[in-house]
């Protein structure tokens, strides 16, 4: 037996009984459980699970119409709002695909995605359609549903739309609904009632592709059944054994676009008949406020979140005693912020490990039960972990350092059109997951090094060869590199050094501008440093692991 399984609490078993559905029938049958129960919340409008079935039969019925066909990619590029989860499960339902864009992206991310998962619709907001549409040519969309900004009313544009750069903010948004441009709420009010039975089979067919660097940097497109993303839903369940159904209240600020966010918040919400409390970015004042009023149960998060939370200076005045669980994911959690918080609101917060191969859950400290400092905790229920030795990919005892790998029914079926990747990655079953770690005598895991160069920014994965590939296409930078550099707030920022061919006189201010027209923003390096020259090996390979050391020599010393 699994050392591990000896440390579950009573209340969580050691294997589990999934059903053989789709995520959508998962979430239908929470609503005809809860007809008159509140799905979803979005800055005080909200809607019942009847009406929330019933908008996803509407929705997918014109997608169909529209085209769809079974298997094919519908392209989600949306904020967390009512729109984006009822396109989410609507293409589920028709048979769809669904690929979750980051409304954050450039044109450069955007086409890339678009073009790899080979998307036939896209649904967005108004105010990226001409970003869609400057990439259209490339790629293979046919159709195009628009979700217009005064959909929102009465909220001001800086609370729904953060990602419109100051500069359009007041450009009027010229927008022809006709021919392959449709709106979203006109096909939701035109909608047929009646429930497509398309034949999804929930162990073969895809229901997400959910795009990742993965360890290399190159965006590539995983692929997650419906089983994938029903059977981490139900361990996410069982793992929080003491939140019920239809009597919970989760809010939502990590974005569903990210699959930490996706399952922990809107698939395990829904799932189990609860109240999903959406807001489209994080405002720490705004989120105080609604766990306050709205006496939200659940908030899971990254650790800049809680962090932000708990340095709130008035953060005395609001009543925080409603909050029973938080699972902290994306980046290492202190353990001052996990104390701090818990004194504040009473209630728990656990750090987990995941990767999105994953669905993205793998591992969690117990919430109610014994947990270990450092720690990302036990594998779930039917989850099985191992390290492996660097050297001879054997299995190491208890203690030794090695690559965590892991397997169970969560685990992706590969990367989207990428063999020689896939197979990189899974090897007999087992997912490599490149993150270096030790397994203790009593199966709790730790992880002591992230996948090779990766940096994790305030919970978002950035991957310096990316970032590096676009310092190259300035005309004046001869060579660039970028590394995480410790940052109190975001876990890591970015740091590029730069070497200028020779009589260039570029500024820092100009690399600025060059990195924020060709990334999304929290991509963009936060510290620039120019130099003569890199250190490099003998074969002329840059030392990144020399500027890493570097940069670690500045740091105080603990004491």
């Amino acid at each position: 037996m699994n050392r591990w399984l000896e440390q579950y609490p009573d209340e969580v078993p050691m294997t589990i009984e999934y059903p053989d559905v789709t995520l959508h029938e998962l979430v239908e049958q929470a609503g005809n459980r809860f007809p008159n129960q509140v799905a979803l919340e979005f800055l005080g409008k909200s809607i019942t699970y009847k009406e929330f079935n019933q908008s996803v039969i509407r929705f997918s019925n014109q997608l169909i119409s529209l085209g769809l066909k079974k298997g094919e990619r519908v392209s989600i590029m949306l904020p967390n709002c009512p729109q984006g989860v009822i396109a989410y499960f609507a293409t589920l339902l028709a048979g769809g695909v669904v690929v979750q864009t980051n409304p954050l992206y450039v044109e450069r991310e955007l086409e890339h995605q678009l073009v790899d998962s080979g998307a036939k619709m896209i649904i967005c907001l108004d105010l990226l359609y001409s970003r869609v549409m400057n990439v259209m040519k490339a790629t293979k969309i046919e159709q195009i549903i628009v979700t217009a900004i005064k959909d929102y009313l009465p909220f001001p544009k800086s609370i729904i739309y953060p990602f419109i750069q100051k500069r359009n903010t007041g450009v009027k948004i010229e927008i022809e609904y006709r021919g392959n441009v449709h709106k979203f709420n006109q096909l939701l009010a035109t909608g047929e009632d009646t429930r497509p039975t398309i034949d999804v089979h929930p162990k073969e067919d895809l229901a997400l592709l959910q795009y990742t660097g993965g360890t290399t940097g190159v965006a590539k497109g995983v692929m997650l059944t419906h089983s994938n993303l029903v059977a981490n839903t139900i361990q996410c369940r069982n793992w929080l054994y003491k939140l019920e159904e239809g009597k919970e209240r989760t809010l939502a600020a990590l974005p569903f676009f990210h699959v930490y966010g996706m399952t922990t918040c809107m698939n395990l919400t829904l799932s189990m008949g609860n109240e999903l409390h959406m807001v489209p970015r994080f405002d720490p004042k705004q989120i105080l406020k609604i766990i306050d009023k709205k006496k939200i149960t659940s908030f899971p998060g990254a650790p800049t979140m809680y962090i932000g939370l708990i340095n709130q200076p008035d953060i005395q005045n609001y009543n925080l005693s409603s909050i029973k669980a938080c699972i902290s994911g994306s980046a290492t959690l202190p353990l001052d912020v996990q104390q701090q918080f818990e004194k504040l609101t009473g209630g728990k917060l656990v750090e987990g490990y995941g990767l999105t191969e994953a669905a993205p859950v793998t591992h969690c400290n117990s919430v109610w039960g014994k947990r270990k400092e450092a720690s990302i905790g036990l594998p779930w229920p039917d989850t099985e972990a191992v390290i492996l030795s660097m050297e001879t990919g054997e299995m190491v005892e208890p203690g030794e350092l090695g690559e965590l790998a892991v397997r169970g029914p969560q685990i992706m079926r590969g990367y989207w059109n990428r063999p020689e990747d896939t197979a990189m990655t899974l090897k007999d079953d087992w997912l490599l997951t490149g993150d270096i770690g030790y397994m203790d005598e009593e199966g709790y895991f730790f992880v002591v090094d992230r996948k090779k160069d990766m940096i994790i920014a305030g919970g978002f994965n950035i991957y310096p060869r990316e970032i590096e590939e676009v310092l190259y296409h300035h005309e004046d930078v001869q060579e660039a590199v970028a590394i995480g550099v410790a940052d109190e707030y975001r876990g890591e920022t970015v740091k590029v050094f730069i070497v200028k061919k020779e009589g260039s006189t570029l500024t820092e201010e100009e690399l600025e501008k060059h990195c924020r027209k060709n990334l999304a923003a929290y991509k963009v390096p936060k510290i620039y440093e120019f130099r003569d020259e890199l250190p490099k090996t003998l074969v002329g390979k840059i030392l990144k692991r020399v500027l890493i050391e570097e940069e670690k020599q500045k740091l105080p010393v603990s004491k």
